[in-house]
């Protein structure tokens, strides 16, 4: 690599007690990005230096930061319409090393063993209850109610390796696979709720926004009606209004994950985190799409 030399110095340099210096440093390595993390990470661990060790933390949690606003930002601008490469970017912002793959093939796993035990003259509700079965009782996933306000709730990565999450990362797995089933499943944005609706666009002059029946995720796929979404606006002194039925678009649902995110760290007094994800929040707020 032509440029592994003036990293190479440049890395050496990050110990510079000049803060004018360190700054000019810390500058042009974050200018070559991603490239230079592997430079910065084989420094931390030939250093017994602490303040180094620190500089280079700061410096690789900033470029891998910069990605994932980038990717957040190319995804937002793309049109959004792989919900789970959303959730997956935001997923990188505490997992910078994910294994995007190992995810992939985890929820591949999952969709085979539904594939196997759908049949054509299967009704909506039989599918639903087949890919329930799978999900909840073969694979045993459940809502995370003793730390439901736990980060790591809203990290797809560790909410297939626990089986735990909470309303919408558990949603955003279902209904990813049901989609690559072609079983039509979508998220729906209810207020202090997330749930899924089965959309039958053919049936959307007998069913209001084409929605035959709602499924609570978090609740091992319970099927209910429009009804129970009235009841429980009603719970909340809500007024009933259309985009609480309907299926939302994937950019609110991965707003909806920041959202969750920023709570969670403001529970746990990580300011830092807060602010960065305000960040993000600011990158799917703008209204050029």
């Amino acid at each position: 690599m032509e440029n592994s030399k003036e990293i190479s110095a440049l890395v050496k340099l990050l110990d510079d007690p000049d803060p004018e210096i360190f700054e000019h440093i810390e500058k042009r390595l974050l200018e070559y990005g991603e490239e230079v993390v592997h430079f910065l990470e084989n420094a931390w661990e030939q250093s017994l230096d602490s303040l180094l060790q620190e500089r280079i933390e700061n410096v690789v949690h900033k470029i891998q930061f910069n990605s994932v606003k980038e990717d957040l930002n190319l995804w937002y601008q793309s049109g959004a319409f792989d919900l789970l490469q959303g959730a997956l970017v935001v997923n990188r912002y505490q997992y910078p090393d994910l294994n995007e793959e190992k995810i992939k093939l985890q929820m591949e796993e999952i969709k085979r063993e539904i594939w196997i035990g759908l049949q054509y003259e299967m009704s909506s509700i039989e599918k639903i209850k087949l890919i329930n079965h799978v999900f909840y009782n073969v694979y045993g996933f459940s809502g995370n109610t003793k730390n439901h306000h736990d980060p790591q709730n809203s990290y797809i990565n560790q909410v297939l390796d626990s089986k735990k999450g909470n309303q919408i990362s558990l949603a955003i797995i279902y209904s990813s696979i049901a989609q690559k089933l072609d079983i039509p499943v979508y998220g729906v944005n209810l207020p202090q709720h997330f749930i899924l609706g089965y959309i039958d666009e053919s049936k959307r002059e007998d069913h209001e926004f084409g929605v035959l029946f709602y499924i609570n995720a978090f609740n091992k796929g319970a099927i209910f009606g429009k009804h129970d979404v009235d009841q429980f606006l009603r719970q909340l002194n809500l007024d009933p209004m259309p985009g609480f039925y309907a299926p939302c678009s994937n950019v609110e649902i991965i707003r909806r994950i920041i959202r969750n995110l920023i709570s969670s760290y403001e529970n746990l007094g990580s300011t830092e985190k807060v602010t960065e994800l305000k960040e993000l929040q600011d990158i799917l707020n703008k209204t050029n799409i």
